[in-house]
């Protein structure tokens, strides 16, 4: 019996060893993969956030050899013993997350569900227990960006320069982790779409043509400081990366598409009426 007993000991041992290496292996390549994404975009606090769920996945032992001491002594003094009933409503969400999880991979990549999994997983989606990486399970793949313009005639016309997203094609990529430039960020998603689905963007043009204050400090500079401009316009262009080494110096080169937004001007009666509608600006007797 002691023997039979020593052997048991030996074998949950080398399993919870086991799986504690498979558990840090995971963490490291989920560590690995989100520092690369940080390095080469912008994602704000999202892979942080990400990188953060990983130390769950590393044991007592692991953290204990990186952890400053002050820190586990009063981890020790605070931590609590898993009752029965804390480890059976584990076990219940692990039999729920782990089969939803693998379906949702398989989803993605086979575009298909699991035999018997898809109404479980369709079950559980309402709680976002489980649910694709990310927040494009597919990425882009061409890079339009709207350029909004001012003019004081109707004929020449200056650029808006936003502070992050790409304008200048002189100006390199900025890096501005863990900041979230929530204009920049939803003029990219606008540039996806149309004007009529981001009527927002009408407000936007709004403000620039009254020269208002705290919108213009969003902006990296404004082209009109004397006076707000008559007419303000949004272009569109599809942006990709420069030749290294052209001859310009460009970080950028962009091809027009074409009008995004036609030129607006504060007395313009389409314009006027879409923000009354939104209650933006007052109806007009």
């Amino acid at each position: 019996c002691s023997r039979s007993a020593s052997l048991i000991s030996r074998t949950r041992q080398s399993s919870a060893m086991a799986t504690s290496i498979l558990r840090m292996v995971a963490a490291c390549c989920v560590l690995l993969l989100q520092s690369l994404i940080t390095l080469t975009g912008n994602y704000n606090f999202f892979n942080l956030l990400t990188m953060l769920l990983c130390v769950f996945l590393f044991d007592d032992a692991a953290l204990g050899r990186v952890l400053p001491r002050w820190v586990k002594s009063r981890v020790q003094r605070r931590a609590l013993v898993p009752r029965r009933t804390a480890m059976l409503a584990a076990g219940v969400l692990a039999l729920i997350i782990v089969p939803v999880g693998l379906n949702r991979l398989w989803q993605t990549l086979a575009r298909s569900d699991l035999p018997g999994l898809g109404a479980v997983t369709d079950a559980v989606s309402p709680w976002f227990i489980v649910n694709p990486y990310g927040l494009f399970a597919v990425m882009t793949t061409s890079r339009p960006e709207i350029i909004i313009e001012g003019s004081a005639d109707g004929r020449s016309w200056r650029e808006y320069v936003f502070r992050y997203k790409p304008g200048p094609l002189s100006r390199p990529a900025l890096w501005n982790i863990p900041h979230q430039p929530r204009l920049d960020w939803q003029m990219w998603f606008a540039a996806m779409s149309t004007a009529d689905e981001y009527p927002w963007t009408l407000n936007f043009v709004w403000k620039l043509l009254h020269n208002d204050g705290p919108v213009l400090s969003l902006l990296a500079d404004n082209p009109f400081p004397q006076k707000p401009p008559r007419y303000v316009r949004a272009r569109i262009y599809r942006y990709e990366f420069a030749p290294p080494g052209n001859p310009e110096g460009a970080w950028w080169k962009r091809t027009p598409l074409g009008l995004w937004l036609p030129a607006l001007s504060a007395d313009d009666p389409r314009l006027r009426s879409v923000l009354a509608a939104y209650g933006w600006i007052s109806k007009e007797p």
